[in-house]
């Protein structure tokens, strides 16, 4: 109960705030389609209304606050509309045996988390290879780390389109080869930093012990080194793996993809749908929370056995 209470806070907090933003949001639309409906609106003239303030909007026609709570295509859709399109997309799919239809958001989470697991573990591997050559040799560290640093400077939405067209002139059809490269990219460094950090966290009292033991540098990795990482790591494959599902979203936007979280946020700002826009957000945010979940869970079975406290 002490973690579920702050987590139920906040997420109340969230939602407060939510319905609260949804007033201000829809108030234009629900005034004109109020207008068109044949009530009178104060000011009237949609155009005319532009040019005031929502808060003087709602103060001036506050019997119509309430339909922006129950608009067909709202700027910002409620919690509860957006829950709704998400169940009817998920869970009423289920029941009704077509969970991998491509109008299931089930489908097009499982063609995403594909990418994203792809990216994960190449960027995982890039990163680990990286951080383990850092920290063993100076030249690494000068070379590479200042690289992998200035790399993050880059958009990605300005280096996605990039991959998608080198990939295509290579002759890569499989358009699930750039979103994993893309999602390996925000993968890696994360878990760089987060690897030389706890490559590098004995001390130098226990290094010395193991010299004077004669010890060799491979058996200070396995029994020192590694050991000591292993805390870091898992924080660093935590944030990995959401921003490797980022990166597969993000890579699926140039791509002009018609399966995935990306392709359905897409294509629902290009038909004007925002509900099924905010239900693939939502579906997002709780496929990254089953990932980190794992992982955490992973992390507390791998530090228990190490005689850890997670």
């Amino acid at each position: 109960m002490k973690n579920v209470v702050p987590v139920l806070v906040v997420l109340a907090a969230i939602v407060g705030i939510w319905y609260a933003a949804v007033a201000p949001m829809n108030i234009r639309t629900a005034l004109d389609q109020a207008e068109r409906g044949g009530a009178v609106i104060e000011p009237e003239g949609g155009r005319t209304r532009l040019e005031v303030s929502v808060w003087r909007l709602m103060a001036d026609n506050s019997e119509y606050i309430s339909e922006g709570y129950a608009l067909d295509r709202p700027r910002l859709p409620t919690p509860a509309q957006v829950g709704r399109e998400l169940w009817k997309t998920t869970g009423e799919m289920a029941l009704r045996g077509k969970a991998m239809s491509k109008r299931s958001l089930i489908y097009h989470a499982t063609v995403t988390l594909k990418s994203t697991l792809w990216g994960f573990l190449l960027g995982t591997f890039l990163g680990i290879a990286g951080a383990v050559a850092i920290t063993h040799s100076r030249v690494m560290d000068m070379s590479v780390m200042p690289w992998a640093i200035i790399s993050q400077t880059i958009p990605i939405v300005a280096l996605a389109p990039m991959i998608i067209v080198l990939s295509s002139q290579l002759g890569i059809e499989d358009r699930g080869v750039p979103k994993a490269i893309i999602s390996a990219y925000l993968c890696y460094f994360p878990v760089l930093v987060g690897m030389v950090k706890g490559l590098r966290a004995p001390s130098a009292s226990q290094l010395d012990l193991l010299r004077t033991y004669s010890a060799s540098q491979w058996e200070t990795f396995v029994k020192l080194r590694l050991p000591a990482s292993v805390p870091y790591l898992f924080t660093s494959l935590k944030i990995g793996i959401a921003s490797a599902l980022v990166g597969a979203i993000v890579g699926e936007l140039p791509t002009g993809a018609i399966s995935g979280l990306g392709a359905r946020i897409l294509i629902g700002d290009q038909f004007g749908t925002p509900l099924a826009i905010w239900a693939a957000l939502l579906a997002a945010a709780i496929l990254a929370g089953i990932l980190v979940t794992l992982l955490d869970l992973a992390q507390r079975i791998t530090l228990k056995r190490m005689g850890l406290q997670a």
